[in-house]
């Protein structure tokens, strides 16, 4: 066990991130060698993710509230000051699609309703990326925007801005997988409406903010986290070029 007592809340939302993914690698593979099924591998994946989270969050941040996909919701959480919003396996489908790369661990720390601190870990990638140190984002490179989108359903959002800007689509998993696409250059836009709570954006806001990228709601009003319903079902990140640009297009029906 590392010394997280010691990190400040940076640190230790990458270092949790990071020991998630590299835990969640190693099972994955115990697993898949002992034959073990699509369903079970999903479920053990969430199980041993949020266990671990909940534990090292006790013992490093045991005065602190948690809300976690895979917890029940402690309604203590909206009177705490801090409030750690974990996604301990976002992109439970494509951890169990094995080899699919494109899956993520999300660690968030919430004060007054702002993500101040986050970590995304991809860690079939081997990548962290968290709030500090901020990523830097790759120039755009020539050609048109690319607009990332699931690779079963495309919102309605996503093909409003693709339509306007005629963009192209970028095909991947999870929604921290694809918000971590546009802090690494792979991709420009990311909108995304309907079905997703705060434990799917909270964390690659938080990563994508501090690496200086337009983050928001459809509508341009903020994200704020830590509500009694956690239901938060749209966002948009884009490179801050685009961002004026793209609410336009979203504010006129495209």
């Amino acid at each position: 066990m590392s010394n997280n007592n010691a990190m400040n809340d940076h640190e230790l939302a990458a270092d949790l991130a990071t020991r998630t993914g590299e835990l969640l690698v190693a099972t994955r593979q115990r697993l898949v060698d002992e034959g073990i099924t699509f369903w079970d591998l999903k479920d053990a994946g969430d199980l041993t993710a949020h266990n671990f989270l909940m534990e090292e969050l006790g013992v490093h941040r045991p005065d602190d509230a948690v809300l976690s996909e895979e917890g029940k919701d402690d309604r203590d959480r909206l009177s705490a000051e801090r409030t750690w919003i974990i996604d301990p396996l976002d992109g439970t489908r494509e951890f169990g699609e094995v080899p699919r790369v494109d899956w993520a661990v999300h660690v968030a720390l919430v004060i007054n309703g702002e993500a101040v601190a986050g970590a995304v870990s991809l860690p079939a990638q081997e990548i962290t990326l968290a709030s500090q140190p901020a990523a830097v984002v790759p120039a755009k490179p020539d050609g048109p925007p690319r607009v990332i989108v699931s690779r079963t359903r495309r919102p309605p959002a996503a093909q409003m801005l693709a339509r306007a800007l005629d963009a192209e689509y970028l095909e991947m998993g999870s929604a921290g997988a694809k918000a971590m696409a546009v802090v690494l250059g792979h991709a420009d836009v990311y909108a995304h409406s309907g079905g997703q709570y705060e434990w799917d954006n909270c964390a690659p806001v938080a990563v994508a903010q501090a690496a200086g990228l337009h983050c928001s709601r459809l509508d341009g009003s903020p994200m704020l986290y830590n509500n009694p319903d956690p239901y938060l079902p749209d966002l948009l990140i884009c490179r801050p070029e685009l961002a004026d640009r793209c609410l336009e297009i979203l504010a006129n029906g495209g």
